[in-house]
């Protein structure tokens, strides 16, 4: 008896588990980044400004570098360039750019 009952509880945990991964599958990540196609598409219909502008507003704010990353993703229903910069001195930064209006949004 006390092994059908821990077989019983295993067969029990695996469907859970299988169940709730199911569910996560199906629902869209509220955090990605855009591909190419996604990426020119956000622009052309303006819900985004261009890389530039964001590269402009990043060095507007004093922040200089080379930029070695360049990213546009989805937080929540919010769209952010997330650039990654690599200061004189070698130190490698995270910044956040609204792309709906071009203003910085935070280090992320």
């Amino acid at each position: 008896m006390p092994g059908l009952r821990l077989q019983f509880l295993l067969i029990a945990g695996a469907l859970a588990v299988s169940a709730t991964s199911a569910l996560a599958a199906d629902a869209p990540p509220r955090h990605a980044c855009l591909g190419k196609a996604e990426q020119r598409a956000a622009v052309a219909a303006h819900q985004a400004v261009p890389l530039a502008q964001a590269i402009r507003a990043v060095h507007a704010h004093g922040r200089r570098g080379e930029v070695l990353r360049a990213r546009l993703c989805r937080h929540g229903d919010r769209l952010d360039y997330v650039l990654t910069l690599l200061s004189r001195n070698g130190k490698v930064t995270r910044v956040a750019v609204d792309a709906a209006n071009g203003e910085l949004a935070g280090n992320r």
